[in-house]
């Protein structure tokens, strides 16, 4: 799948849902009879069903702990979505793909996915209330987009949101299972001795700079488990190299932590010690970029795979790299 859909799908209608009660239930609970019946509802929407008084048997409201009965014929359906706290903002979007499930961005560097402290009225979720205003069915009750992962703020490439509860569990569950396939092209500074390789080591908080990650040695006992394969793409001379890395584990500033294990620091990652390189051209930004992402469609349960062409900044940067390698050097 990687067509570019045209605008947002229509929103969908609430969800009415009838359940006829097997002999098998027969004295379970309530709210676990209808958890087991609609799997594809999260068990927190089905309670907020419970306290809205939106599950009704024979015309009388279910509370979760009551005992259905064989033949119970139960009607289920949804409280009405809440609007979000967060005022929706106009900002542009790259939007690599849409449909009524999920949207995929080319996100810019230099934007902050979630608000936070320190954070304007200008994230990607402010942007996001806007772009989808009317086709966000809920993420736990609330109007808000689902963010199932997250780049850095100055990381740009392509990044997933979930529209709905359905779409937002079945790709939270895709991240956490590490079936979702990642690609970033880095650039860093020096050339690796090698053409490829696999780093393995832990990442942790940094016990001095909390505002950094290190990696530990494995037999320390501190981090958590992080794996990053990585590739050399394309050489410039001894100043610097383009690597592909594909990430196996999520952790924090990985990508980052890892490359600068191996004595790679990414061009403008001054966070992790990179230094303008001699005679070299200006590194305008944290030189990383999500190019590529594998993952199964939540709803249809096909193969997407999706690719975010490289923004100007990185463009211009090879380019500029490209041409200093040329040149003869004493």
């Amino acid at each position: 799948m990687s067509a570019r859909a045209k605008g947002p799908a229509p929103a969908p209608a609430e969800t009415a849902l009838a359940y006829l009660a097997r002999p098998a239930d027969a004295g379970r609970r309530a709210d676990a009879v209808l958890a087991r019946a609609f799997p594809e509802h999260s068990r927190t929407a089905i309670q907020r069903s419970f306290a809205a008084g939106r599950v009704v048997r024979r015309g009388i409201a279910l509370a979760q702990s009551d005992s259905v009965l064989a033949g119970d014929e139960i009607a289920l359906s949804f409280p009405p979505v809440r609007a979000a706290d967060l005022a929706a903002r106009a900002i542009p979007l790259d939007v690599l793909f849409e449909d009524r499930h999920f949207l995929a961005l080319n996100k810019a560097s230099g934007m902050v996915v979630h608000p936070g402290a320190g954070t304007g009225g200008d994230t990607l979720v402010h942007a996001l209330l806007a772009h989808c205003a009317g086709h966000l069915s809920g993420i736990g009750g609330v109007e808000r987009p689902g963010i199932v992962h997250r780049l850095d703020r100055e990381t740009s490439g392509v990044i997933l949101v979930a529209k709905n509860d359905v779409a937002h569990r079945a790709l939270s569950a895709q991240f956490a299972g590490r079936t979702v396939q990642k690609e970033y092209l880095a650039l860093v500074a020096g050339v690796p001795s090698l053409l490829s390789g696999s780093i393995r080591r832990p990442i942790g908080r940094h016990p001095q700079h909390r505002h950094k990650m290190t990696v530990f040695d494995a037999d320390a006992g501190l981090g958590r488990a992080a794996r990053t394969d990585w590739s050399v793409v394309e050489i410039f001379g001894r100043a610097a190299a383009l690597l592909r890395c594909i990430p196996h584990t999520g952790r924090t500033h990985q990508i980052r932590v890892h490359l600068k294990s191996l004595g790679h620091v990414l061009l403008g990652d001054t966070i992790y010690g990179f230094r303008p390189l001699p005679g070299g051209p200006a590194i305008p930004r944290l030189m990383l970029h999500a190019e590529r992402i594998r993952f199964t469609h939540p709803k249809s349960g096909k193969p997407v795979d999706l690719h975010a062409p490289l923004p100007a900044d990185f463009s211009a940067t090879l380019v500029a790299l490209r041409a200093g390698s040329a040149k003869p050097r004493a």
